[in-house]
């Protein structure tokens, strides 16, 4: 079962996919929008990498707050996996992504990518963190 996973920004949707039997996550492209509100090729590109992928399911980061209080982001996070659902009709499952950016920065720092080109990466890398924590700790069949 392929699985599509997505770290929802503000101006970015970094996207990452498992391997067909569901053990590993690959970063493959963060999908860029000029405003914040403009979502339709967004959603038009998801929709076509599920396709091109075969996915039966996403898995979208949740960006809840320290004290596990849901802010403004994660409520953004919320509409946008109502649309989600409503636009693609595959299902969407939230995942905790606190701290995914920190980690994809340190992997960036340990592969010694410049921190000026942390933003040309950073959205995907924190796409395939939030896939791969899914793929590790979902209940095993």
């Amino acid at each position: 079962m392929r699985i599509l996973g997505l770290d929802f920004g503000s101006k970015t949707v970094g996207v990452a996919v498992c391997d067909p039997l569901g053990i590993t996550a690959q970063g493959v492209e963060i999908i860029r929008r000029p405003k914040e509100n403009h979502l339709r090729r967004t959603f038009k590109r998801i929709e076509e990498l599920a396709g091109e992928y075969g996915a039966e399911a996403i898995v979208l980061g949740y960006p809840l707050n320290m004290d596990d209080s849901v802010g403004d982001r994660a409520r953004q996070t919320l509409g946008f996996k109502r649309e989600l659902e409503e636009r693609i009709g595959l299902p969407v499952f939230l995942y905790d992504e606190r701290l995914t950016t920190v980690a994809a920065d340190e992997i960036m720092e340990e592969a010694g990518v410049s921190p000026e080109d942390y933003g040309k990466y950073v959205d995907k890398i924190a796409a395939q963190i939030i896939l791969q924590d899914y793929l590790n700790n979902r209940p095993k069949k």
